[in-house]
């Protein structure tokens, strides 16, 4: 498999140093932040050494083991969507012997991981790659990465309420950035709306809703960016094209 410009992947010689998470990210270890979590807690050596602290620029040249087992770069980047069903973690492994989304994907050599997270019941579009470059674009707050959702939650909100979510709610003593809200249809006891936000916090959909009084029933992301779930039946996966790769970054064709 071919990076999205069609070339092998060759950001890196062997003589280049990095920072220690970034090449571990490069290698389709984890997305650069939870690279960084690993080294914090005591689970990568270099050369022999355990690493706590950001930082320590490597190259090729260096040993570097996570977890006792040594890391090399990915030379074949791929990207995977997957239309995760609900009762799957969002994780490599689980501590807790939960089904996690890497039990869907089957016939993959590369060392794959999730890009973000959804909720252990929230259903819909995620990601799942070895390029740890497109995992940290897409993720960073900066880049303002869109993610579009269908709620279902109890009762009718109202206009006023819905406002409320557009112009920020306030979560964990601090205002969400504006939402966009729109009912798509109405039920006897619920309501099922769309919400596009380009945040990440935990659960945050579902908070929203909570913070005026809709607790959400089913959620579902439809999209990341500009790329669209589309007809991908639940618990399937395919590869990405460049082209969707782009989208999935909020690139126009």
């Amino acid at each position: 498999m071919k990076n999205s410009n069609g070339e092998r992947n060759s950001r890196m010689n062997s003589e280049e140093k990095v920072r220690l998470q970034k090449y571990m990210a490069y290698c389709g270890v984890a997305s650069r932040r939870h690279c960084e979590e690993l080294i914090r807690a005591g689970k990568v050596k270099v050369n022999g050494k355990v690493i706590t602290e950001m930082g320590v620029l490597v190259s090729d040249k260096d040993r570097i083991e996570v977890n006792g087992i040594p890391i090399k770069k990915e030379e074949s980047k791929i990207y995977i969507m997957l239309n995760k069903p609900t009762s799957y973690v969002t994780t490599v492994m689980d501590p807790e012997g939960r089904r996690t989304v890497l039990d869907l994907i089957e016939g993959v050599e590369e060392r794959i991981y999730p890009v973000g997270r959804l909720d252990y019941d929230t259903s819909g579009l995620l990601i799942l790659t070895n390029d740890g470059e497109f995992a940290y674009k897409s993720t960073h707050p900066g880049n303002e990465i869109t993610k579009t959702y269908r709620a279902e939650v109890e009762g009718r909100p109202t206009e006023d309420s819905l406002n409320i979510l557009r112009a920020g709610v306030e979560i964990d003593g601090r205002p969400t950035s504006p939402a966009e809200v729109e009912i798509i249809k109405e039920k006897d006891n619920s309501t099922v709306l769309e919400v596009i936000i380009h945040e990440g916090r935990n659960r945050q959909v579902r908070r929203m809703f909570e913070a005026i009084g809709h607790r959400v029933l089913k959620l579902k992301r439809t999209a990341v960016g500009n790329l669209r779930l589309g007809n991908l039946k639940i618990g399937r996966w395919r590869y990405l094209t460049p082209e969707e790769v782009n989208l999935a970054l909020g690139r126009k064709k």
